[in-house]
């Protein structure tokens, strides 16, 4: 045994008694053994300056999107920052504060919260939203937990067009309380097939989810699917971005309305860290199942207006077999991003975001279409993302346009070994006339 665990041979044995398992590594079964790591090889020690050398030299062979035109979204996009942005959020007031337990000495902290929370609740439609989730993958899991809490069904319903990382996300977060997972497939739109859906839904349904848009840029047709739901809930998985031009989500049904931050002001970061978003409609009984925690406008003794946390419903504060959640924290940091991005543009920013990201992606379909090359693959209407099949040689195309500055699409085949030759596009209001137009050139000339 490892002499800084404090536990005996006896203890451990006990322990793994109690639990009906036969040893620790039987913990570990549901990890498949490729991806088991028992030891580290890890190389000698070097000293300070050759280990700086090793890492710059690591460092500069990363390819950063502010040198280089980028046309790759699938969860993670490359959007315009107002620079005051990290001017006001690397202040020392907000950088230095921690999770406020004492709401006395962290009125600042709590109003910061509260007011994510009341912009995320105007852009979804809906009535409540919580201080943040760690990502949207994992909020979205949280959702279908708390479907079945509330419901107590155990049946999920996901469309094969939400995030596929989402949805495995879903289904590690699933195994423990035994929720079972079904897909629900797309027609020739790209969107959810409202045939199949209908065929799938029986009274041990908890919930059916899509994502607006969806992983391969189609915006569903919300207020259809809820119409065939009946009481199921209605959880959408949106991108904040879109709903400066769509319609909230809240507006058209949804009961429960997850996504990540990211693109609401924070760098793309190599992928991370970021925050989800988590909102449901007013209903008392639905806001007792949430996870996470919520900040809630009250007045002190002498009648001032105050903040303090409400319904902390996470396992750190009540009991664990109570809890709604086992989330330990919250992403502070990456809300405050959301929330100074969204005061800075305000409305009508927001939606002349929405606008640019929708032109900007329709022209760079429309010129690649041109080159004879590409052909789209769905037809249902889409935001700033689309897929398009090509003749071209995929890792020739993606070679010869990272030679040239340029980080292209994903390559959908990674994903979905049915769809080769699929390219999901993505085209923001950072991508420039001049960068699609020399895509186009580059394409022209293979």
């Amino acid at each position: 045994m490892d002499s800084y665990i404090p536990h005996t041979s006896q203890d451990v044995n006990e322990m793994l008694e109690a639990i009906g398992v036969k040893d620790i590594d039987s913990l570990f079964s549901t990890i498949p053994a490729e991806k088991r790591i028992d030891s580290i090889d890890l190389p000698g020690g070097m000293d300070e300056f050759s280990v700086l050398s090793e890492l710059r030299k690591m460092a500069y062979t990363n390819a950063s999107a502010d040198k280089y035109s980028y046309f790759l979204g699938a969860g993670i996009y490359n959007h315009v920052i107002p620079s005051a942005i990290s001017q006001i959020v690397s202040r020392g007031d907000f950088y230095t504060a921690y999770t406020p337990y004492q709401a006395e000495v962290s009125q600042g902290t709590l109003q910061s919260l509260f007011e994510f929370q009341t912009m995320i609740c105007e852009i979804t439609g809906m009535g409540i939203a919580n201080a943040s989730m760690y990502d949207g993958a994992s909020a979205l899991a949280e959702a279908v937990l708390m479907a079945s809490r509330y419901t107590q069904k155990y049946r999920a319903l996901i469309a094969d067009t939400v995030h596929p990382e989402y949805v495995e996300t879903v289904k590690t977060y699933v195994v423990g309380p035994g929720i079972k997972i079904e897909s629900i497939s797309h027609d020739e739109t790209g969107m959810v097939s409202v045939k199949d859906l209908r065929s799938k839904i029986d009274d041990k349904t908890a919930c059916v989810v899509v994502q607006y848009p969806n992983f391969y840029g189609i915006i569903e047709d919300l207020k259809v699917i809820k119409e065939n739901l009946g009481d199921i809930l209605f959880i959408v998985v949106a991108n904040p971005i879109s709903l400066g031009i769509l319609e909230a989500p809240g507006k058209l049904g949804a009961d429960i309305v997850v996504g990540d931050g990211q693109p609401l002001g924070i760098p793309m970061n190599l992928g991370g860290p970021a925050f989800g978003f988590f909102a449901i409609r007013e209903d008392q009984k639905l806001v007792r199942t949430m996870p996470g925690r919520i900040i809630g406008e009250t007045v002190d003794v002498e009648g001032k207006r105050g903040f303090v946390m409400t319904l902390q419903a996470r396992e750190q504060h009540i009991r664990r077999e109570k809890a709604t959640s086992n989330i330990c924290s919250n992403h502070a940091l990456g809300t405050l991003y959301a929330s100074v991005y969204l005061s800075l543009l305000g409305p009508e920013g927001l939606k002349e975001i929405g606008e640019l990201n929708l032109s900007k992606s329709h022209y760079l379909l429309e010129k690649l279409e041109e080159t004879g090359h590409f052909k789209r693959v769905f037809y249902g209407e889409f935001f700033n993302e689309f897929v398009a099949r090509t003749d071209l040689d995929v890792k020739k195309l993606q070679k010869t346009l990272f030679k040239n500055k340029i980080i292209g699409p994903l390559d959908v085949s990674r994903l979905d070994k049915g769809m080769q030759k699929h390219l999901l596009f993505c085209a923001t209001e950072a991508n420039t006339k001049e960068e699609i137009d020399k895509l186009i050139s580059i394409v022209e000339a293979m």
